[in-house]
């Protein structure tokens, strides 16, 4: 059955595309921040470990409704590292860095998912998306909280 939203296909493929980069985005910040809860080490311990995993599960719940989102746009959305490899401005840490340095990289992460999010949200009002861009508001809003909480570790 063909999709009917009041949104162009082309239109709907357009905002799929930004999503999709979020989509990769979110799904690349989540492994660094499991992989970071898993090994974080030092005084902080207890404290990031126990951030670390409110983070990655509230990214793991984001991950799955933007891809939803997708899929509601009638559009396939990316599912393999591969794709969200060349999708996400996210840099991969293969190694184990210090507690700063993790949080430094994180922090990183959520802005860069929040720039990805400012411009799913330009696309979606271009295309008249109001459902995309109520979700990815609220995206927009977690990273930058996030990238806030984590900063204020720093300082």
């Amino acid at each position: 059955m063909a999709i009917s939203i009041g949104i162009a296909k082309k239109d709907r493929e357009a905002v799929a595309k930004h999503l999709s980069k979020l989509l990769a985005d979110t799904y690349s910040l989540y492994l660094k921040t499991h992989s970071f809860h898993w090994n974080i080490t030092g005084p902080q311990f207890n404290s990031l470990h126990t951030m670390f995993e409110t983070q990655y599960n509230e990214l793991w719940l984001a991950a799955d409704e933007v891809a939803e989102r997708i899929r509601t746009l009638d559009v396939f959305a990316p599912g393999s590292y591969s794709q969200f490899g060349k999708l996400t401005s996210i840099k991969e840490e293969v190694g184990v860095p210090e507690w700063k340095e993790m949080v430094n990289q994180l922090v990183e992460g959520h802005e860069i998912a929040a720039h990805t999010a400012r411009g799913t949200i330009k696309a979606a009002d271009v295309a008249g998306d109001e459902g995309t861009a109520d979700m990815v508001t609220g995206r927009l809003k977690e990273h930058e909280k996030t990238a806030w909480m984590l900063r204020s570790l720093l300082r």
